[in-house]
């Protein structure tokens, strides 16, 4: 790996991080005085579900363990829809 991929691969990286962290409401702790939990839980869960959808477009583009991408990125994706549900004070059970 050449160090300019290296460099682009670490802005992709800091790219997603900060987008998230935009997504998840970063600056309404700052706004309304509150603190950082909720922003880094949303940030967290975010990714777990960014990582699910990565699984479920894997398993659509690849011939072999098509079965374990789809488990694994279905399980993820309700492990993030739990987690948001969980945060908003609306539980399963």
């Amino acid at each position: 790996m050449s160090g300019a991929t290296k460099i682009l691969t670490s802005v992709k990286y800091v790219y997603l991080v900060a987008f998230f962290a935009l997504l998840s409401g970063v600056f309404y702790p700052f706004i309304q005085g509150g603190t950082l939990d909720f922003t880094i839980y949303g940030v967290i869960i975010l990714f777990v579900g960014l990582a699910g959808a990565i699984m479920v477009y894997k398993a659509a583009t690849s011939d072999k363990k098509r079965g374990f991408y789809i488990g694994i990125g279905f399980g993820l994706l309700a492990i993030s829809v739990y987690y948001i549900l969980q945060l908003t004070g609306r539980p399963l059970a």
